[in-house]
Order: structure tokens, then sequence, then C-alpha cells
């Protein structure tokens, strides 16, 4: 209970920051869509949820398998290697760049 506990208050805290409640209130400064669910933002939804699905596979392998956090000062006990970590050395980074994508797909951004 305690390791679900520090994994949510890291998850918030860290990635939602950076994921979420920032690219949200960018986009927002910006100005919402009229409408509010164009082709091109049902099309950001594909990259916001493969991107959440990733993060939460990866937290859940660094809980159940490392029985550790993302954060670095409770980092896995045991070296993570199943799951997306087989494939990929962070994909984390990839998780939170695909929800970062989406939000600028969402927006219309480029930037």
């Amino acid at each position: 209970m305690l390791l679900f506990l520090k994994n949510l208050l890291f998850t918030i805290l860290v990635p939602g920051m950076v994921a979420v409640l920032i690219p949200y209130r960018i986009g927002l400064r910006r100005g919402m869509p009229t409408s509010p669910w164009t082709l091109r933002q049902s099309a950001a939804l594909l990259p916001l949820v493969i991107g959440a699905a990733i993060y939460l596979r990866c937290v859940w392998d660094f809980a159940r398998t490392g029985r550790g956090t993302p954060a670095p000062i409770d980092a896995p006990r045991v070296l993570v290697v199943r799951g997306l970590y087989e494939y990929v050395r962070n994909p984390i980074y990839i998780g939170i760049l695909l929800i970062v994508l989406g939000w600028s797909v969402y927006f219309g951004s480029a930037r």
C-alpha cells in the first residue's frame, strides 16, 4: 500500500505537472477550440492514451518487479528488465513524450 501511494504521489507531482498540467495551461492560453471535438482533437486521443498506457505499465513494472518507484530517491531495488524495458531503455520518456505530443495535436500547436 505504501508503494502504491509513493508511485501515485510521484506520478501526480512529476509527470502530472510536465505532461498534463503545464501543456494544458499553455494550450488554454492560446484559447480553447470552438468545437469541442474536431477530427484533429479526436486524433489527439491516440498519442494521449498510448502515452498514458506506456507510463502506467512502466510504473506497474517498477512497483511489481523492482519494488520501487520511478523517483530517483526511491529507485527500484531490483533491475527491471521485463515488459517494455526488454525493448527500450527508457520507455517512460517515450510515454511522456507521446502525451505531450497528444496535447500539441489537441491544441493545434507546432511549438
